[in-house]
């Protein structure tokens, strides 16, 4: 059987290559090779560039073979496992792009191997800015790429990206991250890399250049989205286009489920029903059996948690560019104990809508047609006011998700189409084989008794006292040794026990999401909490209090200090006042393992006020920290969390779970858990970004996804990893971050995605037999 696989592949692999040949793969070129170009390189000399440098990779120059125009192409053998592996192009002076007007980066990349490759581009210029792209190459092909640098069409953050300005068959390189407008003069480095790949891949690059790109026609974002959310001028797979056609889809759905009905071999609660019985205890604990950390259900049996994350309609809503006169009464309350990009859909009343006025007419004029405020489907209407990277911070939005749902399921009570589709997303995910939900599941499942959920909250309030850390996303924190930190904690935590009311289908607890506790490397990016807390005044800041306190007890005098620190600090009232330590030249060891003290103790007094807050009202269920962000935290942090958690949570949005990266889970002997993962395309489905992580098609999503969870699945510490989120993001970016990915199980019109099912079937119907073994209730 493995062998007709492989030889499956590599005739697919020989036809793609042939097939290159003899077409004009820089065909795409004919769009390109008309416009005023700059040439970076094209690897015609006898050796590779000098301006070419490697980064955890191998190079050497091939023959074009003619898939590219030219003798010669760079060959690059990327290497598994390694934080980023790839190359870079520095030039001795700055590569001068300054009589370009609008201009974009293009190469052509060809991906030799079976499977896609996720590249990621990064462009500096000497002025201190950047941008960053990424674009999945598919396997077996050479493209043309481009980056759009920048250009009239990109708008300042409403969306995380745009459709294709032109019309040419190039593979667009995807806004990754968060939106960074930035004007190039010149460019002084260019890095393109892949990162924590799962297997060695091998990529061919060739004839890079810079290209003034010509305009974008006037209508280019006119109407081009439908009323049912979806992109009006690009034709897919799934796309609906009638009422009619939705609710057939429902019918068909629905007696598909009733007949196909649950996964089998799970216990009530979802875990391995042939496996071993435990200690039950009625709640969900951890134990580590035989080597290998898992969840315990509460009758006893070994679990493994398999979820989507944010099933709810928060999220789902989208900006229309309206907003009203009269929107006091819309403000939030400021001792909300819930962010906004967390609540659900805010009514509108006539005294509201009546002062509606079109504040960003670019933005209306996208959308072909939005409900009247007296139609039936005017009840998906919300208001949102925190939008962090737009131009407009509030407006009113609209869901074409729920609007949809309405469409789809009809609304005879008030309500009704939001109580199907509970029902219709319980009976999805059990079928698909799902142990449970991810984070922010709504609370309407809280309490039905049919499948496991994790309940979550944060601490938030705008009387708390604030830290800095600085670094990428200029991380704020709350101050941890604030009085009314604990304060709002046992608020939160409180509200959350009356949420879950003791409940033992409620797994654990999250609490809070990917902090900015610093970056791991330079003293100032892993220690930049303490080091910008050391600016304060203790009179002002509890945390520079504690730290001071912390440092007088280690030195007694401040003479001490100065001969440790290599500082010259007159007297601890100077001290305490503030000081500034950044930017040195050299930070001395003594220096560093009090820098490293401080933020230790920051970290536990975090994560130790939460635990306790909980210990007192939700004793039974499992503390599963904050999700930390792979690119926010840093070892004293993980240590000091592994002190109170049960479980360790962490966003990884990689091709998978290597070996490297997660070193640290032996020394911390703690189980882990994936809190958020994902793999999107715009290819195929109308969307016009992948999300974190690209797919090539639909196709390769679904096998990048089980790639992934089965990584998972087959690490002795992780318990579960959950896919985020269950529906695609708005086409026009979702109404907190303008994030518009294609990362759903289903799309805006609430159809699934079939590769995604398949998929998710395959993987989890071995789940627990790939995991544990030939264990069996024996």
């Amino acid at each position: 059987m493995e062998i007709h696989k492989y030889s499956f592949y590599l005739i697919l692999f020989i036809i793609s290559l042939s097939s290159c040949r003899d077409r004009n793969v820089t065909g795409s070129d004919a769009f390109w090779a008309s416009l005023k170009q700059f040439s970076i390189t094209d690897f015609e000399e006898s050796e590779i560039p000098k301006i070419v440098g490697i980064n955890n990779a191998k190079v050497e120059l091939c023959d074009s073979k003619g898939v590219t125009n030219g003798r010669q192409s760079l060959k690059i053998q990327l290497q598994k496992d390694a934080p980023s592996t790839g190359i870079e192009i520095v030039p001795p002076k700055p590569f001068d792009i300054s009589s370009f007007k609008d201009v974009s980066m293009v190469f052509e990349a060809t991906n030799t191997g079976t499977t896609s490759i996720h590249l990621i581009a990064n462009v500096h210029n000497s002025k201190g800015g950047s941008a960053l792209r990424s674009v999945s190459i598919p396997p077996g092909e050479t493209n043309s790429v481009f980056f759009q640098m920048e250009g009239e069409y990109m708008r300042e953050g409403d969306m995380r990206d745009y459709p294709d300005p032109w019309s040419t068959n190039s593979l667009q390189m995807k806004i990754r991250g968060g939106w960074n407008k930035t004007t190039f003069d010149d460019v002084t480095a260019i890095y393109l890399y892949a990162v924590k790949i799962l297997s060695d891949k091998e990529l061919i690059l060739d004839n890079f250049r810079f290209v003034e790109t010509p305009a974008v026609s006037d209508d280019y974002l006119v109407a081009w989205v439908d009323k049912y959310g979806q992109n009006a001028k690009v034709d897919f797979d799934g796309k609906i286009t009638s009422d009619e056609q939705l609710k057939q889809k429902a019918r068909e759905e629905l007696e598909m489920l009733a007949r196909e009905g649950s996964m089998k071999g799970r216990t009530k609660f979802g875990g391995w029903a042939a496996g071993p019985k435990l200690e039950a205890t009625g709640y969900f604990r951890t134990e580590k059996v035989n080597g290998v950390w898992s969840l315990v259900d509460p009758e006893g049996y070994l679990f493994f948690s398999s979820g989507v994350a944010n099933c709810r309609m928060a999220n789902s809503s989208t900006f229309t560019g309206r907003d009203f006169k009269n929107n006091a009464s819309l403000l939030r309350d400021p001792d909300d104990v819930t962010p906004e990009d967390s609540k659900g859909m805010i009514r509108l009343g006539q005294e509201i809508t009546n002062s509606s006025f079109v504040a960003f007419p670019e933005r209306y004029k996208m959308f072909i047609e939005l409900p009247a405020y007296d139609d039936a489907l005017a009840n998906n209407y919300t208001y949102r006011q925190e939008h962090f990277l737009s131009p407009f911070i509030r407006g009113e939005a609209y869901s074409f998700y729920q609007a949809n749902l309405e469409r789809k399921y009809g609304e005879n009570t008030p309500g009704e189409h939001l109580s199907k589709w509970a029902d219709v997303t319980l009976d999805r995910f059990k079928n698909w084989g799902f142990t449970s939900f991810g984070n922010w599941a709504d609370t309407v499942f809280y309490h039905n008794e049919k499948l496991p959920y994790f309940a979550n909250g944060w601490i938030i309030g705008d009387k708390l006292k604030e830290v800095h850390s600085g670094g990428i996303f200029g991380g704020v924190l709350p101050d941890f040794f604030d009085p009314e930190f604990e304060k709002r904690a046992e608020i939160t935590v409180k509200a959350i026990a009356e949420e879950v009311k003791d409940n033992p289908w409620c797994i654990g607890v999250f609490i809070d999401n990917e902090k900015n506790w610093g970056i791991a490397g330079t003293v100032e990016n892993q220690y930049g909490i303490v080091l910008n807390t050391l600016l304060e005044d203790v009179r002002q800041s509890p945390a520079k209090a504690h730290f001071a306190q912390m440092l007088k007890n280690r030195y007694t005098t401040i003479q001490a200090l100065n001969k440790a620190w290599q500082t010259d600090f007159k007297t601890w009232e100077i001290f305490d006042q503030g000081i500034d330590i950044r930017a040195r030249e050299e930070y001395h060891e003594a220096l560093v393992q009090d820098l490293s003290a401080c933020l230790t103790a920051y970290a536990k007094k975090y994560f130790q006020v939460v635990h306790d807050a909980l210990e007192k009202v939700l004793p039974n269920h499992l503390y599963l920290g904050c999700r930390f962000a792979s690119w926010g935290f840093v070892p004293e942090v993980n240590m000091a969390a592994a002190e109170y958690l049960d479980v360790f949570s962490m966003n990884y949005y990689e091709e998978g779970v290597g070996d490297k990266f997660w070193q640290f889970l032996e020394e911390m002997d703690t189980p882990a858990i994936i809190g958020e993962f994902h793999m999107g395309t715009s290819n195929g489905t109308g969307m016009v970004n992948g999300g974190l992580v690209h797919a090539a098609s639909r196709q390769d999503r679904a096998h990048m996804y089980k790639n992934y969870l089965n990584s998972v699945i087959d690490h002795p510490y992780f318990v579960g990893a959950h896919w985020f989120q269950y529906t695609d993001s708005p086409l026009t970016g979702r109404a907190f971050d303008g994030e518009n990915f294609n990362i759903g199980f289903v799309s805006n019109t609430d159809i699934p995605y079939p590769e995604m099912v398949e998929a998710a079937k395959d993987v989890h119907s071995n789940l627990y037999e790939r995991r544990y073994g030939s264990w069996s209730s024996k």
